[in-house]
């Protein structure tokens, strides 16, 4: 391979039209196409026209963390403006943060973000690569993601 970057992610969810409309408010995401089959229902969600998360209705409970697979998914966003303006969409919606604002990635690391969980659990992290003036990292030891 000459070339290789991230395609699109694909995520099984509980409730589609709830979990569809988290990621639209959150993260501006439009549903560039949808399923046809009310047996098999999907979301495709994106930007402008470009494919970026697809949302299976295909799963019962909770994002399990004791099972292998995803540990979390990171968006970056170009500064911390940004990430606050996320902060501020997820408060309204009620999200579950794993820690109280924004944090570096590790302790003096410019780097950090918010930590927080979709609707069905999923572990999601909005980060930038300068967060000056932000607390402590949440561990001095972990190579700090937000969530160990």
């Amino acid at each position: 391979m000459t070339s290789l970057k991230t395609g699109h992610i694909g995520l099984n969810v509980t409730d589609l039209d709830r979990s569809s409309a988290f990621y639209q408010q959150v993260f501006g995401f439009e549903v560039v196409d949808r399923s046809a089959d009310p047996e098999h229902p999907w979301h495709f969600l994106g930007r402008d026209g470009q494919l970026v998360i697809t949302l299976w209705q295909q799963s019962e409970g909770r994002f399990s963390t004791a099972a292998p697979g995803l540990h979390h998914l990171s968006f970056e966003v170009p500064d911390l403006v940004d990430v606050l303006r996320a902060e501020q969409v997820l408060r309204a919606l009620g999200a579950e943060f794993e820690h109280e604002g924004v944090v570096p990635h590790g302790e003096g690391a410019a780097s950090g973000g918010i930590f927080f969980t979709d609707p069905d659990g999923t572990r999601l992290e909005i980060c930038t690569a300068s967060i000056a003036g932000a607390g402590a990292a949440p561990s001095g030891t972990a190579p700090t993601c937000g969530f160990f």
